[in-house]
């Protein structure tokens, strides 16, 4: 890379970082390091973050994420992930359709126990 393109992307950078070529080129190498790693790993960190929505959504309804899942695959119900995360934040009852739909086709979804005295009683 010339001079001016990497003290173009070193601007903002702290120190000599910012002014001295030598420093500025191994920062920038790093920093274009960083970017590249991340953009991956921010893949990830969606990924991970939905699931994680998805399954507080299942939960509520007494059937766990895997067993969703499996259900969704049995039943040929092809949502992704971020559109069931979405679902199960915004659209309740549509979300709880889904896991009808689920447990129906997956017989390890039982229906949820109710505990409490009137089943003691």
């Amino acid at each position: 890379m010339n001079k001016d393109k990497v003290f173009k992307l070193a601007k903002g950078f702290r120190g000599r970082a910012k002014n001295c070529i030598r420093i500025a080129r191994e920062r920038v190498e790093k920093a274009l390091q960083y970017s590249y790693r991340d953009r991956r790993n921010k893949k990830r960190d969606m990924r991970s973050l939905w699931i994680e929505r998805i399954n507080a959504g299942t939960r509520l309804h007494g059937v766990n994420y895997g067993n969703f899942m499996h259900g969704l695959l049995k039943e040929n119900i092809q949502l992704n992930r971020k559109v069931l995360s979405e679902l199960s934040m915004h659209e309740p009852y549509s979300f709880k359709a889904l896991v009808d739909i689920s447990r129906n086709a997956f017989p390890g979804n039982k229906v949820p126990k109710k505990e409490g005295i009137s089943n003691m009683v």
